[in-house]
């Protein structure tokens, strides 16, 4: 299965000496501007699709607990076969790069569907429900897989690819801030009031922004590692990754790592309007007091990611996963343990949590392109693509589970929308929000410790490669 063109800079490899240079600021913030994008949606997604759904178009928590779960069997399918096209897509822009000029319009038009809230019967919401939201996870395949992929080929050098990764994270870190201290402000100016009208239109906006963001991305990176043409059947590549046992601690990782994170930040809102009784009136600026623990918890995830490389100098990628996943579990615990009427060391203790994902999430991405250049100098054969789909899937599975565990718990503790909540549904809140996330970020980091490519590895990997590719 192959996408040509006719255009001999397909097959051209760039000389050795340019294709281990430095990658410019221009390219590592074009590449960054992709994933950005992508938090325009999938940020306003996880912290505020539950809500939406629940709150305030009116779908029972259970049907979309449910909903968030059976849909991930489409996933399961589309995820992989993506990686398995892009790794045999052949144009004279590459294999990954085409898809994110492709599919940005589409990737936008289904996030607007899926906050379009039609006035439908509860059964006809649920219907509409799963029909949008499993089109928009599979625009978020389209573009994402062959995204994150691209990281695989935008150079043969891991430290560039690193730098490259930090970039991308601290571009992703701004646009989740981007999102935490204009989401809900926009919604209500927006809406007047009508928070339906509100996230319609705030979607809109985010929507254009995602555009524009993964055009760009387009037109300012490059693949210089050219692999040679995709010969090897679905059944071989499928083997290479199943003997990849890193890869497949990795990718369990981040399934765990992402239901921590969802299951956290989706019921933020439940906690605050509830348990904390924080109203809408402004605390800091135009932001009030959700809309300041959100931010500052986004700002913290910055930061973790700026200084990952610093902490690179003093602990290998496993060792910093598996200290950061401790520390976020530390942070969810010690939420427990204070009164929710206490707001600055609420916080704080959040925002410390998101400053560990911001380390965990930088490195993650980082590691998979690792088991991608492992693969390869196994089997002989890049499946980039492929490969990376497991993040792909790890994302909107976790993101899904993470939303549909806040789901379940606010059916079985009996929350009723825009209702004085009884003590046992606050109590189901609190423990959605403070116990029970800690435990997925426990898990992610049991499993680091039988997680297996160290720095020697890599370095041998990488030198291997490098003569092998300039051999060819």
């Amino acid at each position: 299965m192959s996408i040509t063109a006719n255009d001999q800079s397909a097959a051209a490899v760039p000389r050795k000496g340019s294709a281990t240079a430095p990658l410019s600021f221009l390219e590592k913030v074009g590449y960054g501007s992709g994933d950005m994008a992508s938090q325009f949606y999938m940020g306003f997604f996880n912290i505020f699709l539950l809500y939406y759904y629940v709150d305030v178009w009116g779908v029972s928590p259970t049907g979309v607990a449910t909903m968030f779960l059976v849909t991930k069997v489409i996933d399961a399918i589309s995820d992989p076969a993506m990686g398995i096209i892009a790794d045999r897509t052949d144009t004279r822009w590459g294999k990954y790069r085409p898809y994110l000029l492709w599919g940005a319009v589409p990737y936008a038009a289904l996030g607007y569907l899926l906050f379009l809230g039609p006035d439908f019967p509860s059964a006809g919401k649920l219907i509409f429900a799963y029909v949008s939201y499993s089109l928009i996870m599979l625009g978020y395949t389209l573009i994402n897989v062959p995204y994150s992929a691209l990281l695989a080929v935008i150079s043969p050098v891991s430290a560039e690819r690193t730098k490259a990764t930090q970039y991308r994270f601290v571009m992703a870190s701004m646009g989740t801030i981007i999102i935490g201290a204009t989401a809900k402000p926009l919604v209500d100016w927006i809406g007047g009031g009508d928070e339906l009208l509100g996230f319609r239109g705030a979607v809109l906006v985010f929507a254009t922004l995602t555009v524009i963001l993964f055009l760009f991305t387009f037109f300012t990176t490059t693949e210089r590692v050219r692999p040679k043409k995709h010969d090897t059947s679905i059944k071989e590549d499928l083997t290479v990754l199943r003997n990849n046992t890193s890869w497949i601690i990795l990718a369990l990782c981040s399934i765990l790592i992402v239901v921590g994170l969802v299951a956290r930040i989706s019921s933020t809102a439940f906690f605050t309007k509830y348990n904390m009784s924080l109203g809408t009136e402004k605390t800091l600026w135009w932001m009030d007091s959700t809309t300041l623990i959100i931010t500052g918890g986004f700002v913290a995830q910055l930061l973790g990611a700026l200084v990952t490389p610093s902490l690179l100098k003093w602990a290998d990628k496993r060792q910093l996963m598996i200290g950061s996943n401790l520390l976020f579990a530390a942070s969810i615990f010690a939420t427990y343990m204070i009164p929710p009427t206490m707001f600055m060391p609420t916080m704080l203790l959040y925002a410390v949590g998101i400053f560990a994902f911001g380390i965990i999430i930088t490195l993650v991405f980082s590691m998979y392109t690792d088991c991608a250049e492992y693969g390869e100098w196994v089997s002989g054969h890049n499946s980039a693509g492929l490969t990376v789909s497991a993040s792909m899937f790890a994302l909107k599975f976790g993101s899904a589970v993470g939303s549909a565990v806040p789901g379940f718990v606010l059916g079985y503790y009996g929350f009723v929308k825009d209702q004085q909540q009884t003590e046992q549904a606050l109590s189901g809140i609190g423990m959605m929000w403070n116990i029970i996330p800690a435990f997925f970020f426990l898990g992610a980091a049991i499993l680091m410790v039988f997680y297996r490519l160290d720095g020697p590895t890599m370095d041998k990997v990488e030198a291997d490669l490098l003569q092998r590719r300039g051999e060819a």
